[in-house]
């Protein structure tokens, strides 16, 4: 057994995981679970417009990464695998950003790595479908994972067969174009929903959807949609785990939460502050993913999961 830190810096927060890695009687590895810690430090704030990390957004996920750093070393970890993701992809001071972080972890020798679409796909299927196989759930499996800048589409059973990483995510389309969402207006809605219909067809260029036989999503607006449409009276990791739902009633609450003002949004007892903004735009996104998919394949279920990229990092480092 093995101790490892898993870092996930992502458009939207930044998230940790302190694991223990163990080997399964099948020859894979597994995850006991020490930690889970999340921050939303908003590193993509601005970066559509101007093609950098600001200084304030650098600021506030510098000093999250040398929070998380101390509690690696607390906990005793080995290994750190540091990932960044869309924004650190787009920014043209990535640079900047890679330094700090490396500084921030000093002697525990942390190289953060600034990883494609493709790997960030691969790593969030290794995360999602560990799980979905050992409790028997059928495949091909399709892994959308919605991020703040990026939203990554992965098939696969037990391998990756095929992937592709889209340039919508919460964060990036509430600031391309749900500029009033309190809530947005119609024209708002139209404009950000081409823009993600466009990202789907050409994804499905690349990943085939007919056939799938269960369609997962992962990150926050994800289990968000999935705790509003449960109605939680709070955020329950255990509810929101493996929850499958029917496809009417997914799209019913990504509707609910896109249409929905901020203080409505503010009072719903499983919402994360950081997300108030750009819930509506997350909604968006995996309500036009899950009535195509549900089209193409034919599914009347959905499915959401609390494993995803992060656990992906920290199996990597079997």
């Amino acid at each position: 057994m093995r101790r490892v830190g898993a870092v996930d810096c992502g458009t939207n927060s930044i998230r940790l995981l302190v694991a223990d890695l163990h080997d399964r009687d099948d020859g894979t590895s597994g995850l006991h679970e020490i930690t889970r810690q999340l921050q939303v430090v908003r590193l993509g704030e601005g970066l559509d417009a101007t093609g950098r990390i600001s200084a304030g957004a650098m600021g506030r996920t510098l000093a999250a990464a040398e929070g998380y750093a101390a509690l690696c070393r607390d906990a005793g970890c080995e290994s750190v695998r540091f990932v960044a993701t869309s924004a650190s992809r787009d920014a043209e001071n990535a640079t900047e950003f890679v330094d700090g972080v490396r500084e921030a972890f000093g002697d525990l020798r942390v190289v953060p790595e600034v990883v494609s679409g493709q790997e960030e796909a691969a790593l969030s299927f290794a995360g999602a479908t560990g799980d979905l196989r050992t409790r028997g759930v059928e495949g091909p499996y399709l892994v959308v994972d919605v991020g703040g800048g990026s939203t990554e589409l992965v098939r696969g059973t037990t391998t990756v067969e095929a992937a592709r990483s889209v340039d919508v995510g919460c964060v990036r389309m509430t600031e391309r174009h749900l500029h009033d969402d309190d809530p947005p207006t119609e024209d708002q809605v139209w404009a950000a929903l081409s823009d993600i219909v466009r990202a789907v067809q050409d994804a499905a260029q690349d990943v085939e959807l007919e056939g799938v036989a269960t369609l997962v999503g992962l990150a926050g607006s994800v289990t968000t949609v999935t705790a509003h449409a449960l109605d939680l009276p709070g955020y329950q990791h255990d509810r929101i785990h493996g929850a499958e739902l029917p496809v009417e009633k997914v799209v019913d609450a990504c509707t609910d939460l896109l249409l929905m003002s901020r203080e409505r949004r503010r009072a719903l007892p499983y919402m994360h502050e950081g997300r108030v903004d750009v819930i509506g735009a997350g909604a968006l996104v995996w309500r036009t993913v899950v009535q195509r998919v549900a089209h193409d394949a034919g599914l009347a279920t959905v499915r959401a999961s609390e494993t995803d990229i992060l656990d992906g990092i920290a199996l990597s480092q079997a």
